[in-house]
């Protein structure tokens, strides 16, 4: 009752005050007439709140994103399902999925009657310009009276998240050395590279099979080299991106930081589908670590894009030691020995020194300012 009380809509809550007012006249002017109208305007949303509070709608709600990841200025759709689980047809249902203005606002249906067990099925689309993680949801139904005298909200409790990514742009293809995993040393790496006989011999080690003795290879290094198990190598690097708000310029979509982490999650795409294993970096220190699949790496990378934003630190020093660690060549991979793409802003001079200075090793390093 408590509930069907507070659920007294604006004009419930009227007929309440003049009914209440009505009576109170009549009582002092003696008029039964006014009286009998005063009470006929307070008892219509009394009985309205006793039938709206007695209903006993069981609703059940399924739902589902599709996708639930999708990069900025694309749609995604939501479904929705609401079955009525009772033996009793429900009346007039007021349906309104909560979902944030980025996302296009709130989606609302009218109903306007589910048979017993029977079933509806609601859907709707809606996008973003903006990246970030979004909830959709949870559904809330309204139930009200034929007169609009009370109006009660009942919510479930399911809900959608919404990944949107950052925009990704096709990058042409071209070939950018990182440092290789998967064993080895570098006089059999540079064996390998020459492609000769599709070989990839290494030095002779004690208790090396002999019949695994590659003679051309031998002669050609001047010491005793065998022939490589099959292994598979996998080229590793570093993807950096520079958060610092006071080296990037503008706000929303057009400023310099919207522009470096979408360069950040383009580049990051591309050298994983070229089969790289990547690690991620900010200035802030390692965000995260090399990842055992490529599409693991991949949905990793754009989540923590997805809601990345400027840090006030000054410094790139964390990140910068990040990059000269041990793990800066990837798993298995050396010291410095790697790809490093870094994304800045505006580089100071001491910035400048500092980058060039955690430059290291053979690995190729490629600075993309924003």
């Amino acid at each position: 009752m408590r509930r069907a009380l507070a659920g007294l809509t604006t004009r419930g809550r009227s007929f309440v005050a003049a009914g209440a007012t009505a009576i109170v006249c009549a009582v002092v002017l003696g008029e039964r007439d006014l009286l009998r109208a005063g009470v006929l305007v307070l008892v219509l949303p009394l009985l309205c709140m006793l039938a709206v509070s007695r209903t006993r709608y069981r609703l059940a709600c399924a739902r589902r994103l599709e996708p639930a990841r999708l990069p900025v200025g694309h749609e995604a759709r939501v479904d929705l399902r609401l079955e009525n689980v009772s033996r009793l047809p429900s009346g007039v249902l007021m349906v309104e999925d909560r979902v944030p203005y980025a996302l296009g606002g709130r989606a609302r249906f009218v109903l306007e009657r589910i048979e017993p067990h029977g079933s509806r099925q609601l859907g709707y689309r809606i996008r973003s310009d903006v990246r970030g993680r979004y909830r959709a949801g949870p559904l809330t139904v309204r139930l009200a009276d034929p007169f609009g005298m009370v109006e009660l909200v009942r919510s479930f409790s399911l809900s959608d998240t919404l990944t949107v990514t950052p925009a990704i742009v096709p990058l042409p293809h071209g070939r950018l050395s990182g440092a290789w995993t998967g064993g080895g040393d570098s006089v059999a790496r540079a064996v390998s590279a020459a492609g000769e006989d599709d070989v990839a011999p290494r030095e002779y080690r004690h208790g090396d099979d002999l019949r695994r003795v590659h003679w051309r290879s031998t002669a050609r290094h001047g010491e005793l080299m065998v022939r490589r198990e099959e292994q598979h190598f996998q080229s590793s690097g570093t993807l950096f991106l520079d958060t610092r708000r006071g080296v990037h310029w503008g706000e929303g979509l057009s400023g310099s930081f919207e522009q470096a982490v979408s360069a950040t999650a383009s580049i990051g795409v591309h050298l994983v589908r070229t089969g790289m294993t990547l690690r991620y970096v900010t200035d802030a220190g390692e965000a995260l670590p090399a990842a055992p699949s490529e599409g693991a790496f991949e949905g990793l990378l754009l989540d923590a894009l997805a809601v990345t934003h400027r840090s006030r630190g000054r410094s790139l020093a964390a990140g910068l030691a990040a990059l000269r660690g041990p793990h800066a060549g990837g798993r298995g991979g050396r010291e410095g020995d790697g790809l490093v793409v870094a994304v800045f802003g505006t580089l100071s001079a001491e910035d400048a020194r500092e980058v060039a200075a955690a430059r290291h090793g053979a690995g190729t390093s490629v600075a993309v300012l924003v």
